[in-house]
């Protein structure tokens, strides 16, 4: 069974040897794998034999090695092998003698034929044909064998070349000479593909979505790449004679899978050395004073271990003429870097340079630092699962969000009617729920707030839906959710987030803002942990107490903190002996905010924030109101790479003289409108004259 084109199956006898990990039973001796075209091993020793694929399949899987070309490495370094008294080893210019068929296995040190994997059935021994396909050959001192595999005309690896030409030349296919179309076909083809890919230009330009939620040809909002694709026909009457509605029906150019394979084609990082790719980028301060930041490209690397990327940076740096000593600032991924294969790169890289110091986004790190305490922590972790499967259930269609949303619309008018609401403008306003989403920061106190808010309309769509007789989709489902959200574990799991985010959620749009400065955004971090704390030390008593309000507002049996504790699904009797006060205060309160604490201090650490503090001194506005002297010297300090001791000396007096000269009026005038550029772009010419007119008599 083939799940969707990208997918192909193979036939192995022995499954053992499968490097797929979803395998169906056909029968006793024989299996069907199912594979995705894109993970197809580049590395020639790692393929399974082009006649184990099912025949439907085998030349789409042969069109594909094909395209991606044969597997050359050639930055590799190639080991040595012992030959008698000699050494040698595999060399890279045999890839320009052999460009067509030679492949190189990093992994086993061999080489291989490619067009004799795709095509020959039988292996024979004729020039190292077995080795050339199956264990490979690596007879480095017999570089003729090389020759001797090409062959004649006559040879079975010069058939199988041919058989590849003739599969990739389209002039050479019997169904294409039977199907060829005229030249005007061809044309108006020609035309109708340049608007495709046109349009897929400017969406990864633009870095915008391409599909819409109805595609259909009386949608409203069909997607971007269809609506681009109908605006350039609107506007182009070569385009619009051929292209959409009247284009032949399977020859549109627009179907997802055409975008795809476009965008595919797009695609010239294709990693052809078998390995793994690390994104590099510079920033640097040019000749002119000006910050520039460019793209370097794209390093290849063995593995992601902390050596190897640091070996292939100093490779790069070697490459450019560069130093590692010249480093002074370095940032990679928050989740990658703090996981362990880039910590170990920063720490490297600071051992042989000190002053190359690691500084990341400030909002992303926070924004970290929560998705780690919702995953670190098993309760948290079920508590945010529920929350999800919830959203999903009740905002599962349009239908059961507009329920949703009259149910808490009649319970507002209640509330309003007893007096539980006041009434006002912008006061109780409609609102939804929407699902946490780990990439967008934010959204999971939202969630919480939104949930508290409407818990009682939520409860009330998840019993309509468990108790639905006309339809069981997801009836199961919902009703274990609604069994689950009626605990007093979810919500004082609830409530708890809800607080903990809350704290960090005002510090998160902050540090969000562009106009955003270092040293207001370092004194929202150091007020967020001391809130943080406060709420640890003395921030119990309240949480219970609104859990408990809660509860009894909602129906739900609220706990007595004396009894004995006993996680659901456990047995009683191999359970801790644990009270619910213990359980609830120390092994939850206490250690979520702690891991909290714990990741926050991480992530913003003395080193960190001694470093941005220092260099916000340096910050123009207000005439160079934030300058400190004594920051400025530490600043220096820390990178002693570039200051002597005689420099730190003399920079004392240097540095006031400096800012003496900077706050002179023509200059903080000048920066005062470079840097608030909107301001002064919204200042027409009359005011500006008449304000020059007025300094002073003039001419």
């Amino acid at each position: 069974m083939i799940k969707s084109s990208n997918f192909l199956g193979v036939y192995r006898s022995h499954p053992q040897e499968s490097h797929s990990q979803e395998v169906e039973v056909e029968s006793s001796k024989r299996s069907r794998i199912e594979i995705n075209i894109a993970d197809l091993p580049s590395n020639p020793f790692l393929r399974a034999p082009i006649f184990d694929y099912s025949s439907n399949i085998q030349d789409e899987i042969r069109r594909h090695y094909l395209q991606q070309g044969p597997c050359q490495p050639k930055d590799h370094k190639f080991p040595f092998s012992d030959f008698g008294k000699e050494k040698r080893r595999f060399n890279t210019a045999w890839y320009d003698l052999f460009p067509n068929w030679l492949e190189y296995s990093i992994d086993k040190d061999f080489v291989f034929c490619l067009c004799c994997y795709l095509f020959k059935s039988n292996i024979e021994e004729q020039a190292g044909g077995k080795s050339f396909v199956g264990k490979g050959f690596s007879n480095w001192k017999k570089k003729e064998r090389l020759v001797e595999h090409v062959g004649n005309h006559n040879s079975y690896r010069y058939q199988c070349y041919r058989k590849c030409e003739a599969l990739m030349t389209e002039k050479q296919q019997i169904q294409n000479i039977v199907l060829k179309k005229n030249i005007g076909d061809r044309i108006r083809y020609r035309t109708r593909l340049t608007a495709s890919v046109d349009c897929i230009r400017f969406l990864i330009r633009q870095g915008l979505a391409f599909r819409g939620h109805d595609e259909s040809e009386d949608s409203t909002n069909p997607g971007n790449f269809l609506e681009l694709l109908n605006f350039l026909a609107d506007y182009n009457e070569e385009v619009r004679v051929v292209a959409l509605k009247n284009a032949p029906e399977n020859l549109r150019l627009t179907s997802p899978k055409i975008q795809k394979d476009i965008v595919n084609a797009f695609d010239e990082s294709r990693d052809v050395s078998i390995k793994k790719q690390m994104v590099v980028m510079f920033r640097y301060v040019n000749k002119k004073g000006y910050v520039i930041e460019s793209f370097i490209g794209i390093e290849h690397v063995a593995n992601t271990t902390a050596v190897s990327l640091k070996t292939s940076i100093d490779k790069l740096f070697s490459k450019h003429e560069l130093s590692i000593s010249r480093l002074r600032g370095q940032g990679y991924d928050g989740v990658s870097n703090m996981s362990g294969e880039f910590n170990g790169l920063k720490t490297i890289i600071m051992k042989e340079n000190e002053c190359a110091f690691f500084v990341h986004c400030f909002a992303h790190q926070l924004q970290l630092a929560l998705i780690t305490v919702a995953k670190k922590h098993s309760l948290i972790a079920t508590f945010f699962t529920v929350v999800s499967n919830v959203v999903n259930i009740v905002g599962a269609s349009s239908k059961r969000r507009d329920i949703l949303r009259e149910k808490q619309a009649l319970k507002v008018m209640e509330a309003l009617k007893s007096g539980e609401l006041s009434s006002g403008k912008g006061l109780n306003q409609e609102i939804g729920i929407k699902r946490p989403c780990d990439t967008r920061w934010g959204t999971h106190f939202g969630t919480l707030v939104s949930f508290i808010t409407m818990f009682s309309s939520i409860v009330d769509v998840l019993e309509e839906i468990a108790n639905d007789r006309l339809n069981s989709e997801q009836k199961h489902e919902a009703s274990i959710m609604l069994r689950l959200v009626q605990t007093y574990d979810f919500v004082f799991s609830l409530h708890l987030m809800k607080t903990i985010l809350g704290i960090t959620n005002e510090l998160s749009q902050v540090l969000q803002k562009d106009d955003q400065d270092i040293v207001n955004a370092m004194d929202l971090v150091k007020v967020c942990k001391q809130q943080l704390q406060m709420m640890r030390d003395t921030g119990w008593n309240s949480l219970v107490d609104a859990v408990s309000d809660f509860c009894v507002e909602q129906n739900i049996d609220v706990l007595n903190m004396e009894n004995m504790y006993c996680a659901q699904g456990k047995s009683r009797r191999k359970a801790p002996k644990l009270t619910n006060m213990h359980h609830y205060h120390v092994d939850f309160f206490n250690a979520v905010i702690d891991l909290q604490l714990l990741e926050l201090n991480s992530r913003f650490n003395e080193a960190n924030t001694e470093l941005l503090l220092c260099l916000a001194c340096l910050f123009p506005n207000n005439s160079f109101s934030a300058f400190d002297k004594r920051k400025l010297i530490r600043l220096a300090q820390l990178y002693s790479y570039d200051f002597s001791t005689v420099d730190l000396r003399v920079l004392e007096n240097q540095l006031q003289t400096y800012v003496d000269d900077l706050r002179d009026q023509w200059l903080n005038d000048c920066l005062t409108v470079y840097l608030e550029k909107d301001v002064f772009n919204a200042i027409d010419h009359e005011p500006i004259i008449q304000r020059f007119q007025n300094m002073k008599t003039r001419r």
